[in-house]
């Protein structure tokens, strides 16, 4: 038999041992050098005020049997591996049986998301952190900065240069976590009582990574007015989530805390049978009002759009151009931009009247405009137009037909205000 060699690099040190030092590196029997399998995992128990480990997971895969090596078998951990004692009875240690209560490095920990009490932003666990006592091993921390891929791969040097992020396990507490380990998906958090400090931005973050029970855990240990902004900050996708699991006092709370404009954004991501119901819980004045702007926000850019713009060909001089923006009577607004069109009525680009004024009087439109000219289509809704003002930062944007022929313009002001749209032209 193959004789052990003392370990090149010994892995505990004063601040412990990570996980990923270990992880699926050889599990081998103390004085015989047999490889048992990979350690594919380690096996915590749920316990205060650490969670203690109780075991080695291998899978061997291929249909091989799991084998459990529990933690008074384990000799020594090191960069070569795991030393353990010897199975006690046959060549193999026990089938892997999961307990209520365990919980499992690899599976449940690594690359989920945490938020960072800290730093106050969602986090990842890249690694996770073991010490020792007299009592054994235990999970003392999870790491969310870097250093846990790069060692995982063997980049040990690298990770000098980064510093840990570590994160003490008391800060970190499993929601739901009977739910999630069933479901195969442990999200973590900090503890409820220091949910109403963080951010709502980042509680915002945490909602949209979770699903199912996991969610309903997290949204309902928050507070009224901490849950009504967390609620205006999440992606429609997890509004529409978390509407759906609200009892009806509860959203009703919700709802009070909400200024109007938060209302029409929140119910207009939601299915119009949702809509109805949570405006059902509303005042009547504040129905009427949420209910008119809604319409506005399912009109169309042809309900928006204005006949006052300007069109010039594209081999009209600058010279030429304030000549034409005198005679068109048009008010200020009106001509924010010249839009250049082709002998085919295309739309062809847009030129920003006040590049009129530092451009060569001899330079033609089609040199000076930006190409091709951002523009509305006459079926987008006003989330479509709010968006692509959000983006392009213009003071009006043209709206085109299929053919790319301008029907109309349409003013930052008219969108983003939120009144309600022009007569149609």
């Amino acid at each position: 038999m193959n004789q052990v060699h003392a370990p090149q690099a010994p892995i505990q040190n004063s601040n412990g041992i990570f996980f990923s030092r270990v992880f699926r590196k050889p599990v081998r029997i103390a004085g015989q050098g047999r490889k048992v399998g990979p350690a594919s995992d380690i096996v915590f128990a749920l316990a205060e005020p650490f969670p203690r480990a109780v075991g080695i997971f291998i899978d061997h895969g291929w249909g091989v049997p799991t084998e459990f090596v529990s933690w008074d078998k384990v000799v020594d951990l090191s960069d070569q591996g795991i030393i353990v004692r010897g199975p006690d009875a046959g060549d193999q240690y026990p089938a892997f049986q999961d307990q209520p209560g365990w919980i499992l490095a690899d599976k449940h920990l690594m690359g989920r998301t945490i938020l960072d009490i800290d730093d106050r932003k969602t986090e990842v666990v890249n690694d996770v952190l073991l010490r020792t006592d007299d009592h054994g091993y235990y999970l003392a921390a999870v790491d969310a900065s870097f250093n846990g891929f790069l060692r995982k791969w063997g980049l040990l040097k690298l990770t000098t240069l980064i510093s840990e992020d570590l994160i003490p396990w008391k800060f970190v507490q499993p929601l739901s976590l009977e739910d999630a380990i069933a479901s195969d998906r442990l999200q973590l958090s900090v503890t409820k009582e220091q949910l109403h400090d963080l951010p709502k931005e980042d509680l915002a973050d945490a909602l949209e990574e979770l699903t199912g029970q996991e969610q309903e855990a997290l949204f309902s240990a928050l507070e009224t007015d901490k849950a009504a902004a967390t609620l205006t900050e999440a992606e429609p996708r997890a509004q529409r989530q978390i509407i759906a699991s609200l009892r009806q006092e509860r959203a009703q709370n919700i709802l009070a805390h909400l200024s109007t404009p938060q209302l029409v954004d929140l119910l207009g991501v939601l299915p119009h049978e949702d809509a109805e119901e949570m405006l059902a819980l509303l005042p009547e004045e504040r129905q009427k009002r949420v209910r008119a702007l809604l319409s506005a926000r399912e009109a169309t850019a042809r309900d928006f759009m204005s006949p006052e713009y300007l069109t010039v060909p594209p081999d009209l001089t600058v010279t030429q151009a304030r000549a034409t923006i005198r005679q068109s009577g048009l008010a200020y607004n009106g001509i924010s931009y010249l839009y250049v069109k082709g002998a085919d009525g295309k739309l062809q680009g847009a030129v920003d009247a006040r590049f009129l004024l530092v451009s060569a009087d001899t330079a033609r439109m089609e040199d000076i405009m930006d190409s091709p000219a951002v523009a509305a289509e006459a079926d987008d809704i006003r989330e479509d137009l709010e968006a692509l003002f959000g983006k392009y930062h213009f003071r009006m944007v043209p709206v085109v037909d299929p053919e790319d022929h301008i029907l109309g313009v349409i003013r930052y002001n008219d969108i983003m205000r939120g009144d309600a749209p022009r007569p149609k032209v």
